[in-house]
C-alpha cells in the first residue's frame, strides 16, 4: 500500500481529504507543520507527500525543497490556492510533480496521485540514506509547437539558424515559457540528434550535491558516496546537456563548469582522472546573469562562454496569436493522460482565454486544460470547467469598491486596472513601513496590519518583501 504524509493545517480539510485518500487504497498520515512533517519523514519512509503552500511554520515550498533534498524518489505535491499561481509554478521547477488548486475536486486529486505514485523513479528503491537523485533527468513531453504569430516565426527562424551549429546557447524568459522545448527542438534541429538529451533544472540540485550530480564522483569521495558515480555530463556525451536556471548552481560548481567547457574535459569529484567529453551545452535562465555577474553571484567569464548565442522565449501574453495551437496540443495531450475525448472549447472560453494575462505562461495554460479536461463530462470544454480566477480577479471587487460613486464623478476616471495597480502599490508601501518599523518582527507586524501571519507570509512572498 502506497504510503502519503499530507500536510494541512486546515483540520476539517485534512480529514476530508484523508478519508477520500484512504477510500481509495491508500495509506494516509497527517500533521500541520513543516517541523513536524520533517520529523516524521526522518523515521519513516512515504512514496508521495501532498502539502500546503500555506503552513503555521513556514511554506510546501520549503518542504518541497527540504524533502528533495533529502529524499529526492519522493514525489511532492503542492496544494495552492489560484492566487498563488506564480510560486506554485517555481514549485514545480523545484521539483514538485505537480500542483492542485483549492477547491480540491476530488477526481482531479485522485488523477494526479495516481500519476504521481506511477512514475518509475519513485519505485526505485532506498538503498541508502544518502540522498540519490533519479539517474534519468526529466524532460520535455510532448511535440514542439511552432506557432503562427510573428514573434514565434522569428523564435523558430533563430533556431534553425543556431541548431546545426555547436554554439553554446543561453536561452532567456520567465517561468513557463518553455524554455526546456526550445532547447529540445535546438537538439532536434542538429547534427547530434541522435545523441542523448540532458535536461538538469539546476534549481533542484542539492546544493552539497549538485557538482557530483553535474560531473559524477568517485567511491569513497565523501561521506555515502559507496560506489562511482556517472555524472550528468558524462551520460550526455556526444549529445547536448540542457541546464536549466543556470543561475541557481553555486560559485565553486560554476568554476567546474567553466573548466569543462574551456577544456572540454572534467573530472569527477574525488578523481585524479581526465575525462574528454564532447557536449553541446544551452543554458536557460529568467535572472538577469548580468546583474548577478556585477554583485559576484555569476561568474562573468562563465556568462560569456555560455551566451554564444541567445534566444528569448515568449511570453504568452505577446503570443495570443498562437493560443490556439498551444491549446489544442494541450488538448490532445490531456485527452491521452486521462482516457477522455473532449474535442474542444466553447467561443465563451475562447473569449476568456484570449482575455486572460496568463502570468504563468504555457505551464499555466496546460495545467489548466488538463484540469478543465478532466471536469468536462461533454464535447466541448465550458466556462464552469474553468478556474474562476480566469474571469473574476480576485481583486475586482476591491476595484469595484474604490470607485463607490463612480458614476456621478465623470467619465474620465482611471480604468478598474488602474485602480487595482495603485491599491497593490500603496498596499506593499505600507507593509514594507510596518516591516521597517518593527524591525521585522513579523509576528508584531501581522498585529499592526490585523491580519494573520499566514496573510502577512504570502504578501511578502507575492511582494517580494523577504
Amino acid at each position: 500500500m502506497k504510503q502519503i504524509l499530507l500536510v494541512e493545517d486546515d483540520l476539517t480539510y485534512s480529514r476530508i481529504v484523508k478519508t477520500f485518500l484512504e477510500k481509495n487504497g491508500y495509506a494516509v498520515q497527517t500533521c500541520i507543520k513543516v517541523k513536524d512533517a520533517q520529523q516524521i519523514m526522518s523515521s519513516n519512509s512515504f512514496d508521495l507527500i501532498i502539502a500546503d503552500f500555506r503552513l503555521p511554520d513556514g511554506t510546501g515550498m520549503e518542504l518541497l525543497q527540504w524533502t528533495k533534498s533529502k529524499f529526492p524518489q519522493t514525489q511532492v505535491i503542492l496544494i495552492t490556492h489560484y492566487s498563488d499561481i506564480r510560486i506554485a509554478i517555481k514549485a514545480m521547477k523545484l521539483g514538485a510533480f505537480e500542483y492542485i488548486t483549492k477547491p480540491i475536486n476530488p477526481d482531479e486529486l485522485l488523477a494526479t496521485v495516481k500519476e504521481s505514485l506511477s512514475v518509475k523513479g519513485n519505485e526505485a528503491p532506498k538503498t541508502s540514506s544518502t540522498p540519490q537523485k533519479s539517474s534519468e533527468p526529466k524532460v520535455s513531453k510532448g511535440s514542439y509547437v511552432i506557432g503562427s504569430s510573428s514573434e514565434a516565426e522569428k523564435l523558430e527562424k533563430h533556431i534553425q539558424l543556431v541548431a546545426p551549429t555547436d554554439l553554446s546557447v543561453l536561452v532567456l524568459g520567465e517561468t513557463g515559457t518553455g524554455k526546456e522545448f526550445v532547447s529540445r527542438r535546438i537538439h532536434e534541429l542538429s547534427t547530434r540528434k541522435d545523441g542523448p538529451f540532458i535536461a538538469i533544472d539546476c534549481g533542484a540540485l542539492p546544493r552539497e550535491l549538485a557538482g557530483s550530480e553535474l560531473f559524477g564522483h568517485v567511491k569513497g569521495a565523501f561521506t555515502g558516496a559507496l560506489e562511482h558515480k556517472t555524472g550528468h555530463f558524462e551520460s550526455a556525451n556526444g549529445g547536448t546537456i540542457f541546464l536549466d536556471e543556470i543561475g541557481n548552481l553555486s560559485y565553486e560548481v560554476q568554476i567546474q563548469l567553466l573548466r569543462a567547457i574551456q577544456e572540454r574535459t572534467i573530472r569527477k569529484i574525488g578523481g585524479n582522472k581526465e575525462i574528454q567529453i564532447d557536449v553541446r551545452i544551452i543554458a536557460a535562465t529568467n535572472d538577469n546573469l548580468i546583474l548577478q555577474s556585477g554583485d559576484g553571484h555569476f561568474r562573468e567569464d562563465l556568462y560569456h562562454r555560455l551566451n554564444e548565442f541567445t534566444l528569448q522565449a515568449i511570453p504568452l501574453r505577446r503570443r495570443k496569436e498562437d493560443l490556439e495551437d498551444f491549446s489544442q496540443q494541450f488538448l490532445e495531450e490531456s485527452n491521452a493522460r486521462l482516457n477522455k475525448s473532449v474535442s474542444g472549447f466553447t467561443p465563451e472560453v475562447w473569449e476568456i482565454f484570449l482575455a486572460y494575462d496568463w502570468p504563468g505562461n504555457l505551464r499555466e495554460l496546460r495545467n489548466i486544460i488538463k484540469r478543465a479536461v478532466l471536469l468536462t463530462a461533454g464535447g466541448l470544454v465550458e466556462k464552469d470547467a474553468l478556474p474562476a480566477d480566469l474571469y473574476e480577479p480576485s481583486l475586482q471587487s476591491t476595484s469595484t469598491s474604490m470607485m463607490g460613486g463612480a458614476s456621478s464623478m465623470g467619465n474620465d476616471l482611471p480604468s478598474p486596472k488602474d485602480y487595482k495597480s495603485k491599491w497593490i502599490e500603496q498596499e506593499k508601501e505600507l507593509i514594507q513601513k510596518v516591516l521597517n518599523d518593527t524591525k521585522f518582527n513579523k509576528s508584531k507586524t501581522a498585529r499592526i496590519l490585523n491580519m494573520d501571519r499566514k496573510t502577512l507570509y504570502s504578501k511578502m512572498e507575492k511582494y517580494g518583501l523577504d
